[in-house]
């Protein structure tokens, strides 16, 4: 099986990880954990936001967590966003709603990491292919995000 585009940019950066691959299509957060072996909240969503004409950001939450768009305006000191469409998606990121991790994404984006991400020793997030994840360390994942700002916005 070839490397997925986290895999390869994991491997670039020498971090490490491990690689799951689920038997069959993932249906629901509740599932990808259970399956992983990990708790909800060690599921990682990685959303993709619009801030302006060109302009995104990625942010890391927890499965289970709800984005609070006053708290990442308040972050941004921004008034309007919206979420990326999939078109924004694929021509941003590479990779399909479903799927987008923030390594070997196609454009380099500002990422912001939810305070709750920090509280699990290990986590697991998309890997730019559907029904295969990308488990690591927290710290690993930190690491190989470079530059990433933390806050609350759950």
């Amino acid at each position: 099986m070839s490397e997925t585009p986290a895999e390869q940019a994991l491997n670039e950066l020498e971090i490490p990880h491990r690689v799951f691959r689920h038997a069959g299509p993932v249906n629901s957060l509740e599932q990808a954990a259970e399956e992983r072996g990990q708790t909800y909240d060690q599921v990682i969503r990685s959303i993709v936001f619009r801030l302006g004409e060109g302009e995104f950001i990625l942010v890391l939450i927890p499965g289970p967590g709800q984005i609070s768009w006053a708290a990442l305006r308040a972050t941004l000191g921004r008034s309007r966003m919206t979420m990326a469409t999939r078109e924004e998606l694929l021509e941003v990121t590479g990779f399909e709603p479903g799927t987008v991790t923030p390594f070997g994404i196609k454009t380099r984006l500002r990422v912001l990491v939810d305070e709750s991400v920090l509280a699990q020793k290990e986590v697991s997030l998309g890997s730019g292919v559907r029904g295969v994840a990308i488990i690591i360390q927290t710290a690993d994942l930190l690491s190989g995000l470079g530059e990433y700002e933390v806050g609350n916005f759950a």
